[in-house]
């Protein structure tokens, strides 16, 4: 059961949230500001962070940046009332992973925090091996018999994706959301277009194969099962 930490000072908010989380079968820690969040912290380990921009003490701006400025590479959420461009890009650029504005759906939060804990757990799996084709999450390359094949940095994470999974079958949607992101301008297309480029980089690969789900979108079949 994942842990999911909840920075917010308003109380009510607070209790929303995480009772929220609760009935989603996440195990809750919570906090009021940055400084009681980083105690947090030194005391426990979490899988993903919740927290509001505006608080008293340590505010999610400078909690975000110390704790990426330290290493901690955890999955940050960052949910707001500060609707601009330029506050989202503040956020952004200093390491926050998924942004959300006020007043949000917790519903639609929930989603969100489900998705940044798959994308997390895909990038601690360093490395994927399927019969002689070999990913490594480090160095974005794929080796095929010993041959390496050049994938861009979406191709890549957009191969991963499927094979973390195989025979699931990904909407495009779920795909766009995954490896482009929520607040992506890109539609659907775009991974019709990524799969296409794929298909043909990987035309000889014998070990699995991109297979199109007619009014669906797309699964991974391995082919040495």
């Amino acid at each position: 059961m994942n842990k999911i930490l909840v920075i917010e000072d308003d109380l009510n908010i607070l209790g929303l949230y995480e009772s929220c989380l609760v009935q989603s079968h996440f195990r809750v820690v919570t906090a009021q500001n940055g400084q009681q969040a980083l105690e947090v912290l030194d005391q426990q380990s979490v899988d993903l962070i919740i927290t509001d921009i505006m608080m008293p003490e340590m505010d999610g701006y400078e909690l975000s940046t110390l704790l990426r400025k330290t290493g901690d590479e955890t999955p940050i959420l960052m949910i707001t009332a500060k609707n601009t461009f330029e506050d989202k890009k503040k956020g952004f650029r200093i390491g926050v992973d998924d942004y959300m504005v006020k007043p949000i759906d917790v519903n639609e939060m929930v989603l969100r925090v489900e998705a940044l804990l798959r994308r997390a757990k895909l990038l601690q799996e360093n490395e994927r091996v399927i019969g002689s084709t070999i990913l490594n999450q480090d160095t974005l390359t794929v080796l095929e018999n010993g041959r390496e094949i050049e994938l861009t940095q979406k191709e890549f994470q957009l191969l991963y994706k499927l094979l973390a999974y195989p025979n699931k079958i990904f909407t495009r949607q779920q795909l766009m959301d995954e490896v482009w992101g929520y607040d992506s301008d890109s539609d659907e297309r775009t991974v019709d277009v990524h799969v296409k480029r794929l298909r043909d980089k990987l035309a000889h690969n014998q070990d699995f194969q991109i297979v199109t789900v007619r009014g669906l979108g797309y699964k991974v079949v391995e082919l040495n099962e």
